[in-house]
C-alpha cells in the first residue's frame, strides 16, 4: 500500500536538499541522464547567481509519499515573458518526478493554483526558465543524452502532463549532423545543392564571412545581443536577453566557444548575422558522474581531466543564430550553416546539434534538411487555460 501523498513548499534546509537531489533519484537507472556539477545545479536556483531569476517570482515544492519525496515542481511568473509576448501565463518546471501519476497532478495542481492566484490566466512550461534556457519536455529521442543547456525526461513524463489537461504550444526541433558521413575532416562529402546555394548567395548579396578575434571578444558579444534581440523578438515565446544576462552568458559560455567555428557575416561593413556554436560540455561531464553534494573543486578537476586532459569534446551544440530581418528570404541562413559545418568539420567535431528550431521555422528547418541532417529530438512546450 502506497503512504498518503502532500505536496508542500519547500521551506526548511531538509526540503531543498530533497527538492534538489529529485533528479538524482528520477534518473539513477537512466544511462543517458547527464548528471550537473553539483554547485552548479544549486546556484541555478539562486538569484544571486542566476540573473534570469531577477525578473521571476517563483515557488518551489517537493510531493512526499510519508517522509520519501516522490517529485518537485516549481511555478513562477516570468514578467519579461509576459511583457515581451503581450500575455498574462504563468509557467512551471523543474517537474521531476518518479512514475506516480497522482503525484504528477498533485504537483501539477499545485502550480496550477499558484500562477492563477497571481492573475495568470494560462499556465505554460516545462520550463527553465525561458526561451533562452532550458525549454519544453522531451518527448523523442530518449535514446542519446542531451546536449548542453537541452533537457532529458522519463518518456512517461508526457503521459502524465497530457492525462492532466495540458495540450501542446509549440513543439521545439533539435537536428543531428554526422559528419562522418560528408567527409570527416575533409569535409568534401557535403551535399552539392547546399554548396551552391551558400557560394550563390554569398556573391550575389556581396557578404563577408568574418571570424572573431576572442582576444577582443567583448565587441562580439555587443553585436550577438543585438543581432540576437533584433532577430528573435517576433519569435513565439521570445524573451530579449537583458544586459545582465548577456554578461553571465558571456562569462560562462566563453570557455566553450571555439573561435575556429563562429562565424559572422557582414554587408557593406555592417554585421548583420552569426552563428555561435558551443562546445557541448555535456560530453565530458556525462563521464565525471557527478554526486550531491561532491566538494566542488572535486567534481570541477575531474571535468577538467575528461575535457582537457583525458580527451576533447567532439560534439558542439548550435545554441546562438540571428539574421537581421532585412537580410532574411536570401539564403544566408544556409550560408551560415554551411560555412559553420565546414569549419566544425575540419576542426574534428563529429557529432553537431542545431537546436531549438520552432517547427514552425519552415525556413531554418527546410535549410537544415538541405544539408542532410536528421531531426532526432523533439521537445513540447504545454499550456493549459486558466480562464
Amino acid at each position: 500500500m502506497m503512504a498518503d501523498l502532500s505536496v508542500r513548499k519547500v521551506s526548511t534546509e531538509a526540503e531543498r536538499q530533497a527538492f534538489l537531489r529529485m533528479p538524482w533519484q528520477v534518473y539513477r537507472d537512466d544511462p543517458n541522464w547527464v548528471a550537473p556539477l553539483w554547485k552548479e545545479h544549486v546556484n541555478f536556483f539562486d538569484p544571486a547567481h542566476n540573473m534570469e531569476l531577477r525578473h521571476i517570482d517563483m515557488e518551489s515544492y517537493v510531493a512526499w509519499r510519508g517522509d520519501q519525496p516522490v517529485g518537485t515542481i516549481i511555478a513562477f511568473i516570468n514578467h519579461a515573458y509576459n511583457e515581451g509576448q503581450g500575455e498574462n501565463a504563468g509557467w512551471f518546471g523543474q517537474f521531476e518526478v518518479l512514475e506516480d501519476e497522482e503525484a504528477a497532478h498533485a504537483l501539477l495542481k499545485t502550480a496550477e493554483d499558484w500562477v492563477r492566484a497571481r492573475g495568470a490566466n494560462k499556465i505554460m512550461g516545462p520550463a527553465q526558465f525561458s526561451s533562452n534556457g532550458e525549454w519544453g519536455l522531451l518527448i523523442e529521442g530518449f535514446d542519446t543524452p542531451p546536449m548542453i543547456m537541452m533537457t532529458h525526461a522519463k518518456p512517461y513524463a508526457q503521459r502524465f502532463v497530457e492525462s492532466y489537461g495540458f495540450q501542446k504550444a509549440m513543439d521545439l526541433w533539435a537536428w543531428y549532423f554526422d559528419t562522418e558521413k560528408f567527409g570527416g575532416r575533409k569535409a568534401d562529402k557535403l551535399p552539392e545543392k547546399i554548396v551552391r546555394v551558400a557560394k550563390k548567395v554569398q556573391q550575389r548579396y556581396d557578404y563577408q564571412l568574418i571570424k572573431p578575434n576572442m582576444r577582443d571578444f567583448e565587441p562580439w558579444v555587443e553585436k550577438i545581443k543585438r543581432i540576437y534581440n533584433a532577430a528573435w523578438e517576433k519569435n513565439w515565446g521570445f524573451v530579449a536577453l537583458s544586459d545582465e544576462e548577456v554578461e553571465h552568458l558571456k562569462e560562462n559560455l566563453k570557455p566553450m566557444v571555439d573561435p575556429h567555428i563562429v562565424c559572422f557575416i557582414e554587408h557593406k561593413g555592417d554585421t548583420v548575422a552569426f552563428a555561435a556554436p558551443v562546445i557541448n560540455l555535456y560530453e565530458p561531464l556525462k563521464k565525471v558522474r557527478a554526486k550531491p553534494g561532491e566538494p566542488a573543486w572535486w567534481q570541477l578537476l575531474r571535468l577538467i581531466w575528461h575535457w582537457k586532459i583525458a580527451g576533447r569534446s567532439r560534439s558542439v551544440r548550435v545554441f546562438l543564430m540571428g539574421i537581421l530581418e532585412e537580410h532574411r528570404g536570401k539564403g544566408m541562413d544556409a550560408l551560415l550553416y554551411y560555412e559553420m559545418l565546414k569549419a566544425g568539420m575540419t576542426a574534428g567535431y563529429r557529432d553537431i546539434e542545431m537546436s531549438w528550431i520552432l517547427e514552425t521555422n519552415d525556413m531554418m528547418n527546410r535549410s537544415i534538411a538541405l544539408l542532410g541532417a536528421e531531426r532526432y529530438k523533439t521537445y513540447r512546450v504545454y499550456e493549459k487555460s486558466l480562464a
